[in-house]
């Protein structure tokens, strides 16, 4: 038996230490090791390995008897804030990390855990694309990958994070993902490499012109990029602590923190009253939020629209507001997208849903149009009315056309509907209704644009003042800003016990 424990020992030491000279060209490329990677992000020692000692067993074509153990991805569970999550990281110094027959079926493994034990799904992604010398069945095991990822679709919370090449097929999976983390300078994405793309339409473009972080953040492909490993495992494990293991428990709660009788009158100084002057959406929320903190998705994607994860009295939320320094804040194809996925993500792991309203309507445009912002801006109204978690909605400002309607109202199902002392709900702004409504008036008047001050001031009396919706019910409550934060956890208390029967259907068709 001693024996056996030294050979036994001695084949693990092998196999965790690795081939030292790819370990120092992987570090040389600034990456780190896959299972520096695992420490980086688990807990210390908390990392469970599976299939340690699993080979690929073809052979011929470049593998020959060349059949290190783990096969370039290295699978298990382990801890993050003593909460466990499944994992896998992909090795690049075996294979180039490729994905053959063996390789996936330990991927497929984990994963079939991660969805059975119900806890999150993390994916380190640092891989040469399918294993070529393994034909078909490479192609087979991504399939695999694919199948279980719409299986875990609102079931479990999956993560990709990408920390190396991921080119064709392999990319699907982060885009199955919930959330997929880059890191600069590191990371590729793309379905066809350069080498492709300049054979079939003669461009050249490098790696990172073609599927670089900077490109997907701009894409909507990547939730969160990143300048270097630390910073992104820290926020996957942020993220990590806001979210549930799975879409049967509640999102994770701290202890109360006393917002529900808290004020913020820096909350009335950050918005003006004028309609038109911009301000930070995001200065609002860091107001509204337990001490200023939350994660920002798709920061760089449709920055017309903000999407966000935080802390309210300690219970987790989804933030989705309207962002007035970016096109004034309208809806348009990208935002619709973003918010409406965001809505979904939120809808199918209990997480409450809070939206801040400042919207001046959609994009006006052919360009707008033709890129089908009817068909897009439905993506959003399905998400909404289709959500059954505890919904509020707070119009800072202004809400007009069919945009308040998409913007959470009470109308499409809304649970508590709030509004400021400064809000204004309309069809449109008062301006463009004088302009519709009395065009021949104003064209034949002696002095129109007097008669279209005197129309304004009217119309805005007595359809656009603050209580104008609240006196029909439309509103539940018109706030002064400073107990928007009070208001916002007393509603989140109200609502904790919300239930609501789902329809009896297989499922909707939403409009992708």
């Amino acid at each position: 038996m001693d024996g056996l424990r030294r050979e036994h020992g001695s084949l693990r030491d092998r196999i965790t230490a690795g081939d030292a000279a790819a370990a120092a060209r992987q570090r040389a490329l600034g990456k780190r090791t896959a299972r520096e990677r695992l420490a980086a992000l688990l807990d210390e020692g908390s990392f469970d390995e599976i299939d340690r000692y699993r080979r690929t067993q073809a052979h011929g074509l470049k593998i020959g008897e060349n059949r290190p153990h783990t096969d370039g991805v290295i699978a298990g569970s382990g801890t993050i804030a003593g909460r466990r999550v499944f994992v896998y990281a992909q090795d690049f110094t075996v294979f180039g990390g490729s994905l053959g027959e063996a390789h996936a079926a330990k991927i497929h493994k984990v994963m079939d855990l991660a969805i059975a034990t119900g806890a999150p799904l993390i994916a380190l992604n640092d891989s040469g694309g399918a294993r070529i010398q393994e034909g078909v069945p490479a192609l087979h095991g991504y399939g695999g990958i694919f199948h279980r990822n719409v299986r875990a679709s609102g079931v479990i919370p999956q993560i990709s994070v990408i920390l190396g090449p991921c080119a064709g097929g392999a990319a699907y999976s982060p885009a199955l993902s919930d959330f997929t983390f880059m890191v600069r300078d590191i990371a590729k994405m793309y379905l066809t490499g350069p080498d492709v793309v300049a054979a079939v339409s003669g461009q050249r473009v490098t790696h990172e012109q073609l599927g670089g972080a900077d490109v997907h953040a701009g894409t909507g492909v990547a939730t969160f990029v990143h300048d270097d490993e630390d910073s992104c495992f820290a926020d996957v494990r942020y993220l990590v602590s806001l979210l549930p293991g799975n879409n049967l428990e509640p999102p994770p709660g701290g202890p109360a923190r006393g917002a529900t009788t808290e004020l913020r009158p820096a909350l009335a100084g950050i918005v003006p009253v004028e309609p038109n002057k911009p301000y930070d959406m995001r200065a609002v929320v860091a107001e509204l939020v337990d001490d200023g903190e939350f994660i920002e998705l798709h920061e760089d994607w449709a920055p017309n629209v903000v999407c966000l994860l935080a802390r309210i009295d300690g219970c987790t939320v989804g933030v989705v507001g309207n962002q007035p320094m970016s096109l004034a804040g309208v809806l348009d194809v990208q935002a619709a997208q973003k918010a409406a996925r965001f809505v979904r993500f939120c809808d199918a792991f209990g997480i409450p849903l809070v939206t801040l309203v400042d919207v001046p309507g959609f994009l006006p445009g052919t360009d707008q149009e033709q890129a089908g912002v009817i068909r897009h801006g439905a993506k959003l109204l399905y998400a909404y009315c289709e959500a059954t978690v505890p919904r509020i909605s707070v119009i800072i400002r202004k809400a007009y056309g069919g945009a308040y309607i998409v913007m959470d109202s009470r109308s499409i199902g809304c649970d508590l509907a709030l509004a400021w002392p400064t809000n204004e709900i309309a069809v449109m702004g008062a301006e463009g209704a004088v302009n519709v409504l009395f065009r021949k008036e104003l064209a034949t008047a002696a002095d129109p644009e007097g008669l279209r001050a005197e129309l304004v001031h009217e119309y805005t009396g007595q359809l656009m003042h603050p209580y104008y919706a609240a006196e029909r019910g439309l509103i539940d409550d018109v706030i002064d800003p400073e107990q928007t934060r009070a208001a916002i956890a007393r509603g989140l208390e109200m609502l904790r016990g919300k239930r609501a029967d789902p329809v009896q259907r297989k499922h909707g068709n939403v409009p992708l």
